[in-house]
């Protein structure tokens, strides 16, 4: 029994960072009409952005805020010069963009290489957490939260 309710927290925090990926995909889909294909390729970067920080010795939410602005920033100079002047070509926007994932993938693999990295996650969200007599990860516990908190605030900005 205990190994179940470890592997369904397990399951809510992949699938939290499953949702999150998948609403911001969404959102750009559904309210700006855009089939960005490097959506993928930004969350990489900004991931990459944010180790590069940590490793400089940054705290984990500099690095956080940080990576999401500097990411926010190149996808919106990138509506700006490429997708904004496509309009609503679909076909356009997949291929520009699916380009646009190459080229950041490619660079990524240039600069930082192929070899997988550790990252550690912030201080205060190491250890475990108590919950119905088992240990779970502070960690998923707080994705698993974030989470839902992100899809309460998007179901409240886009249906009230």
């Amino acid at each position: 029994m205990n190994f179940w309710l470890i592997q369904s927290m397990n399951s809510l925090a992949m699938g939290g960072v499953l949702f999150m990926l998948a609403a911001g995909f969404s959102l750009i889909f559904g309210l700006m009409r855009v089939a960005n294909l490097s959506h993928g390729a930004y969350f990489m970067l900004g991931a990459y952005i944010g180790l590069n920080m940590l490793d400089r010795g940054f705290n984990f939410a500099t690095a956080a805020m940080v990576a999401s602005l500097g990411v926010g920033l190149l996808g919106g100079i990138v509506e700006r010069l490429i997708l904004r002047r496509l309009g609503n070509n679909t076909l356009s926007q997949v291929l520009a963009t699916l380009g646009i994932a190459f080229v950041i993938a490619d660079g990524s693999l240039w600069i930082w290489g192929g070899d997988p990295r550790p990252v550690s996650g912030p201080a205060f969200l190491s250890g475990g957490l108590q919950l119905m007599g088992l240990t779970f990860p502070k960690y998923r516990v707080a994705v698993v939260v974030f989470s839902v908190a992100v899809g309460l605030a998007l179901w409240l900005l886009l249906d009230k």
